[in-house]
């Protein structure tokens, strides 16, 4: 479950002190005296003033991805800009910009997409980046099948053979959220899953 607010943003996670958020059902990471660390977070759907955020962000995604493919910096330092960012605020019917932040730091992004081609017409994952330090506490998969929720529909999540920590985490997310009703194939280098959320 999700609520929106006024301003675009999906609030998910436990109420945090001081805010009038709804709970929606995370457990506290940890106890402390007098109350207790929240792993709350949210998932904001990105208007054109988070472009340059995403655009920031993705200099770590690029960076933690060139373990998998061939991606180097260019002659400024930086790794070369995403030649579709500017589209996801084009093609609104069509692209999906998230931020994800934890207690108002930025913690990832997601880009979405839906794709139309011929009689077939489905979401993608075209981008899901979470940085190192937000990884493996949960966030990520309650991020990812809160989107499911948000585009219903028919679905295709891919990953690099070689990227086995995405394929790994994107077959339990999966089938989490599908009680193991999808189907997947391996095509040119890819693991694809299909379904239906």
């Amino acid at each position: 479950m999700i609520s929106r607010n006024g301003n675009g943003r999906y609030t998910l996670g436990k109420v945090v002190q001081g805010e009038d958020r709804k709970s929606f059902g995370l457990k506290p990471i940890s106890r402390k005296k007098g109350g207790c660390a929240l792993n709350s977070f949210e998932l904001i759907r990105a208007s054109h003033e988070y472009k340059e955020v995403i655009r920031n962000l993705m200099q770590f995604y690029v960076y933690d991805f060139s373990e998998f493919e061939p991606c180097d910096v260019e002659a400024d330092g930086l790794f070369g800009p995403y030649p579709y960012l500017e589209d996801y605020w084009k093609e609104e019917s069509l692209r999906y910009p998230y931020v994800i932040k934890q207690n108002d730091k930025y913690a990832g992004f997601v880009l979405v997409r839906l794709i139309e081609s011929g009689e077939r017409r489905y979401f993608s994952m075209a981008e899901f980046f979470m940085m190192k330090k937000y990884r493996k506490k949960g966030i990520g998969k309650s991020v990812a099948k809160q989107i499911f929720h948000l585009h219903k529909g028919q679905w295709e999540v891919f990953q690099l053979e070689s990227n086995q920590p995405a394929r790994i985490f994107w077959t339990k997310v999966i089938d989490e959220f599908t009680q193991g009703q999808f189907k997947a194939r391996v095509e040119n280098g890819r693991t694809i899953q299909e379904f239906m959320s």
